[in-house]
């Protein structure tokens, strides 16, 4: 039997605190008001002091408020039902469909040990040319999405769900617009992926302690399939969405803030979830991306700095393509020679002629007079970032080499690529394959 607290002491925006002793951080608690019973959550402890996190917001809760504690963290129910639901933030349908109690798990818990790692070295292929043959996403790998307001990044991610040669797809949204949270939802179900996922999303309009939810809820869930020999990948989106709710809560709390008033603090916070990847032996993998937006498309800002120093890459959307300069994928190495023999070659061939083409557009831009190599790059830079770069482009990755052989072919004599003569007697085109290739949308 849990001890029931009459007596609130401070109310400050949504979050409440009063004496209790003997309480865990995380522990849930029940707040019964006038306005009915809420639920809220610990979020700091000091001494027999504890500040609560009222999940629907404190407004009509009063001082005189009895608050019960459950003796238990913030539990997410697990079976195979959830494939095909949608859930709010705090783990209860949003898609009108029947409440799931049973099989609870506990949320928020520490990352795998790394003696049960294994090395990565499978390939999660995309069918987007610009991650497939640049940088292979690899099983288990964390890698954030760096955009700025405005850019597409959710349709990315979308075009990711759809198309992710995985099991699952675990898709977490914090503090996205209603428009969004349609998008994604309808955009699955159309193209019938939505069976094989389950979305935990949180609107602009949500409490805001539920958007600090959704990454640990999505992420105890994405364990428990992987544990089962599942292939599952993690949608989050968006990161800065999840550390600006840090930043509300913690101001609420008079916290003594750090860096442009994130709490100091921040790097663990978001290290702990990005950790969660996994590749289990004998068991399944965790591989998570997530949507970073750059306020002011500013990479030294807080988040995305702190994200830099965590995860093994970064994908940099802009002008509504994935910019070959500045993205990485740290572990592409490990995948990208076992896929085709020509595949390393041509990704750095192709990424060597476009900067000499970026470099062209600069002479050009300046009037200086274009020679014939000038000219048969820009001819190949045009190409490339019509049938590679463009994020319309839908294409398996042998079709993409394939693909990148004859831009190649139209564009420059073999000698002039710098491939070796074994590759080029393998892989050139002949004549009567050299017809200019549309992209496949």
């Amino acid at each position: 039997m849990h001890k029931v607290y009459h007596r609130i002491d401070t109310i400050a925006g949504n979050v409440v605190t009063l004496k209790a002793p003997s309480v865990s951080y995380r522990e849930l608690a029940e707040i019964t008001s006038r306005r009915g019973t809420s639920l809220a959550q610990v979020i700091r402890l000091q001494g027999d002091t504890v500040a609560l996190q009222v999940f629907a917001g404190a407004r009509g809760v009063a001082t005189d408020a009895r608050v019960r504690f459950l003796g238990d963290p913030m539990r997410v129910p697990f079976s195979d039902a959830l494939l095909g639901r949608i859930f709010t933030g705090s783990a209860e349908p949003r898609d009108r469909g029947p409440a799931l109690k049973d099989n609870l798990i506990p949320i928020g818990g520490p990352s795998v040990n790394p003696a049960k790692r294994i090395i990565p070295r499978k390939m999660v292929r995309t069918g987007i040319p610009m991650i497939d043959i640049f940088n292979s996403l690899v099983e288990s790998q964390k890698l954030p999405i760096f955009a700025r307001a405005g850019e597409p990044y959710n349709q990315l991610l979308a075009r990711i769900a759809l198309q992710a040669e995985v099991d699952i797809i675990l898709l977490g949204g914090m503090g996205l617009k209603y428009d969004d949270y349609l998008f994604f939802r309808d955009t699955l179900e159309e193209n019938g992926a939505l069976s094989r996922s389950v979305l935990f999303i949180h609107t602009a309009a949500d409490p805001v302690v539920e958007c600090l939810l959704v990454p640990d809820i999505t992420l105890a869930v994405a364990e428990q399939f992987a544990l089962q020999g599942k292939r599952v990948l993690v949608l989050l989106t968006d990161m800065t969405n999840f550390a600006d709710s840090m930043k509300e809560i913690a101001i609420t709390m008079e916290q003594v803030p750090s860096n442009r008033g994130y709490p100091g603090d921040l790097y663990s916070q978001l290290a702990s979830r990005y950790e969660k990847a996994v590749d289990f032996e004998g068991a399944g993998s965790i591989t998570i991306l997530a949507v970073t937006t750059m306020p002011g498309d500013d990479v030294t800002h807080p988040v995305p700095d702190n994200t830099g120093y965590i995860t093994e890459g970064q994908f940099y959307l802009r002008n509504g393509r994935i910019e070959p300069f500045g993205s990485l994928s740290r572990l592409k190495q490990q995948v990208n020679g076992r896929t085709r023999e020509d595949h390393r070659t041509i990704m750095n061939t192709l990424i060597q002629l476009f900067a000499a083409y970026r470099e062209t557009l600069e002479k050009q831009s300046m009037g200086f007079r274009m020679s014939a190599w000038d000219q048969k790059l820009l001819q190949y830079g045009v190409r490339f970032e019509r049938e590679m770069m463009d994020l319309s482009v839908n294409i398996p990755l042998e079709g993409a080499l394939d693909r990148a052989w004859r831009i190649l072919a139209d564009c420059f004599d073999p000698v002039e690529t710098g491939i070796s003569s074994q590759l080029i007697e393998k892989f050139w085109p002949k004549a009567s394959a050299l017809e200019p290739a549309s992209p496949a949308l």
